[in-house]
C-alpha cells in the first residue's frame, strides 16, 4: 500500500481563511445583536425558531469533527458497509429521537433544558444526574473540537497544534458570547450551506481525480472478503451496533440536541427532524465514501493515524484551491459544534444551577445573562487548556456514554409512566453505571454465571432499543413486540459470542440494568404524577414585552415566582 505526504497551506494562507472565516461569522452575528437581551431568547430563542433555521442547525450540530474522520476511518477499515455504519444510524436517531421530543413539548412548552423538566418531574437528584452528564459530555465535545482544529493546523499549515486551538476557541466564543443561542443558531446555517456545498464539490472531485470507475474496478483487490461484504456482520457487530445504540444516548442525554428540540416552533419538530435526518446521513455517508477510496487506492494512513486519511485524500487529489475549501469545510463543522457546546453550557449553569438552586424562587434576568456568558468564558478557557494538553480523554468518555446509556430508558419512562418516581430513577441509573464500568473496563471476567448473565442483561438492552423505537412512532404494544422479538431473536444467535463484543455489551448493559431496576422499582411505587403540573413548574425565567403584548421585545423583568416540586 502506497503513503502519501500532505500539502501544507502557507502561513499566511492558513491565517487569512482561519481569521477570515472567524470575523465572517462574528459580523453575521453582529446582525442580531440586542441593547437589552431575553434571558429565554439567550437560551432557546424564545421557543419560535423555524423550520430552515432549525433543520439546518440541528445538521450542523450533529456533524462534528468526529463525523468526518470517524466515518473515513469506518468506510476504510470496513468497507463497503462502513459509511453506511457510521452515518445510517447516526442519522436514524435524529429521527427517532422526535416522537420523544414532541412529547417533551407537550408537558413542557415552555422548557430550557431536560434537567429542568427532570427537576419539575423528580425533584433534585435526577435533575443533577442530567445536568452533571451535560456538562461533563459538552466540555469534552468542546475539547475534542479545539483539539481537532490544532489537529488540522498542525497537519495542513506550518503552524502548530497550539495555534489551532487558540484561534478556534477564540473565533467561537467571540460570536457566541454575546447572542448565545440565537448567534449560534444563525451562524449554524450559514457554516452548513457552507459545509454542504464544499462536500457537494469535493467528494466527487475527489473521486474522478483518484480514477473514477477504474480505481472503482482495480481496487477491489486491496479489500478483504469481510470489506467487500456489503451485509457484514463484523462491521456491524463492532462499527454499526454499537454507534446505533450510542447514538441514541446520546440524543436523548446531550443538551446541544434538546437545546433546538426545545427552540423549534412546536408544530415544526416533525419536518425538522425528517430534514435533519436527511441532510446529516447524505453529508455523513457521503464523507465516509473517502475513507473507503482510501482503501480502493490503496493508501496507508500517514504515521499510521487513521485521522489523517481525509487530509492525505485531499491533499493528493485536490488543486489548492480546494485544499483551502476543504480546510474551511473542517473548521466549519467544529466550530459548528462547540459554539452549540457553548450554548448548550451556559443554558445548563443559567436555568439548572442558578435559576434552580441559587436563586430561590425568583432569578434575577440580568444576573442569569451574566452566568451564561461567564460560563461561556470559563468553559473556552478549560477546553483550550486541556486541549493543548492534548490528554486521553477516552475514559471518561467511555463514562460519560454509560451514563447517557444508563438515563435513556428511566427518562423516557419518567414522561410516559406515572408511576415513576425519584427512587426508581436515581437507583436505575446507579446500578446501570455500575454494572457498566464492571463490564467496559474488564474489572470481573465474564466468564461462567457471570458472563451468561451480562450476557442476558445486555440482550434485554438490546430489546429496550429496538422497543424504545418503535414506541416512539407505534405505541406501547408495538414497543413492547418489537423489544420481545428483537431479545428472543438475538438470543438465538449470538447468546454465548457477545461477550467477545466488550464496548457493544457493555453498553447494552447500561439500557438493560436501568430498564429491569427501573420498571421493578416503578411496579413498587403506589406514586402516580400528574403530568399537566408540568407546565405549571416550568416556566419562562422572563416576562418580555413580547410576552405580555406582542411588540417588539425590550423588557427584563422576571416572569415571577417558580414553582416548587411536590409530590
Amino acid at each position: 500500500m502506497q503513503q502519501t505526504g500532505i500539502h501544507q497551506l502557507g502561513t499566511s494562507t492558513a491565517l487569512l481563511l482561519m481569521v477570515g472565516f472567524y470575523v465572517a461569522t462574528f459580523l453575521l452575528s453582529l446582525t442580531i445583536v440586542r441593547r437589552k437581551e431575553n434571558v429565554d431568547a439567550y437560551m432557546v430563542s424564545n421557543s419560535a425558531i423555524g423550520f430552515g433555521m432549525a433543520a439546518a442547525s440541528m445538521m450542523a450540530t450533529w456533524i462534528w469533527a468526529a463525523s468526518f474522520f470517524a466515518s473515513a476511518t469506518s468506510g476504510y477499515r470496513y468497507g463497503l458497509s462502513g459509511p453506511i455504519h457510521y452515518g445510517l444510524w447516526g442519522a436514524l436517531m435524529i429521527l427517532f429521537i422526535y416522537p420523544f421530543g414532541r412529547r417533551f413539548r407537550e408537558l413542557a412548552p415552555r422548557a430550557h433544558t431536560l434537567a429542568e423538566i427532570l427537576h419539575a418531574r423528580h425533584g433534585t437528584s435526577s435533575q443533577m444526574v442530567m445536568a452533571i452528564s451535560n456538562i461533563v459530555g459538552s466540555c469534552i465535545s468542546l475539547m475534542v473540537n479545539f483539539s481537532a482544529a490544532g489537529a488540522l493546523v498542525a497537519v495542513l499549515t506550518p503552524l502548530s497544534f497550539t495555534h489551532g486551538v487558540l484561534i478556534a476557541g477564540t473565533g467561537v466564543l467571540a460570536y457566541t458570547l454575546w447572542s448565545g443561542f440565537r448567534a449560534s443558531v444563525m451562524t449554524d446555517f450559514a457554516q452548513l450551506v457552507a459545509m454542504v456545498v464544499a462536500a457537494a464539490v469535493l467528494i466527487p472531485m475527489v473521486y474522478f481525480n483518484a480514477g473514477g470507475s477504474t480505481l472503482l474496478e482495480q481496487g477491489m483487490a486491496n479489500l478483504t472478503s469481510e470489506q467487500a461484504d456489503f451485509f457484514s456482520t463484523t462491521a456491524f457487530l463492532e462499527q454499526g451496533a454499537p454507534y446505533l445504540v450510542a447514538v441514541l444516548a446520546y440524543a436523548i442525554g446531550n443538551q446541544t440536541i434538546a437545546q433546538r428540540l426545545f427552540a423549534v416552533r412546536q408544530d415544526l419538530i416533525k419536518p425538522t427532524f425528517i430534514t435533519a435526518t436527511v441532510g446529516y446521513g447524505a453529508v455523513v455517508i457521503g464523507l465516509g465514501m473517502l475513507g473507503l477510496l482510501a482503501l480502493f487506492a490503496g493508501i496507508t494512513p500517514l504515521e499510521g493515524d487513521s485521522n489523517n486519511l481525509i487530509p492525505q485524500m485531499a491533499s493528493q487529489y485536490l488543486p489548492p484551491f480546494a485544499i483551502g475549501l476543504f480546510f474551511i469545510l473542517v473548521v466549519g463543522s467544529l466550530s459548528s459544534t462547540a459554539d452549540s457546546d457553548l450554548s448548550a453550557l451556559s443554558a445548563i449553569m443559567m436555568t439548572d444551577v442558578y435559576g434552580k438552586h441559587l436563586a430561590g424562587k425568583r432569578p434575577n434576568p440580568r444576573i442569569m445573562l451574566l452566568v451564561g456568558r461567564v460560563t461561556m468564558i470559563v468553559a473556552t478557557m478549560i477546553g483550550i487548556i486541556f486541549a493543548s494538553l492534548r490528554l486521553d480523554i477516552l475514559v471518561v468518555l467511555v463514562f460519560v456514554g454509560a451514563l447517557w446509556g444508563a438515563i435513556v430508558f428511566p427518562v423516557i419512562a419518567s414522561f410516559y409512566w406515572d408511576r415513576v418516581d425519584n427512587r426508581a430513577f436515581s437507583w436505575s441509573v446507579a446500578v446501570a453505571v455500575t454494572l457498566f464500568c464492571l463490564v467496559r473496563f474488564q474489572v470481573v471476567p465474564l466468564d461462567g454465571a457471570f458472563g451468561y448473565l451480562v450476557e442476558g442483561i445486555a440482550l434485554v438492552g438490546s430489546g429496550v432499543v429496538a422497543g424504545l423505537m418503535a414506541f416512539g412512532f407505534f405505541g406501547r404494544r408495538a414497543g413492547l413486540a418489537v423489544g420481545a422479538a428483537t431479545i428472543l431473536g438475538l438470543s438465538t444467535i449470538v447468546f454465548g459470542a457477545l461477550r467477545d463484543y466488550i464496548p457493544l455489551v457493555a453498553a447494552l448493559v447500561a439500557y438493560g440494568a436501568s430498564a429491569v431496576v427501573c420498571t421493578a422499582l416503578s411496579l413498587r411505587s403506589k406514586e402516580r404524577f400528574d403530568f399537566a403540573l408540568l407546565d405549571e413548574r416550568v416556566r419562562n425565567f422572563q416576562e418580555s414585552a413580547f410576552d405580555r403584548a406582542g411588540a417588539k421585545d425590550r423588557g427584563t423583568t422576571s416572569a415571577g415566582a417558580i414553582p416548587e416540586p411536590r409530590a
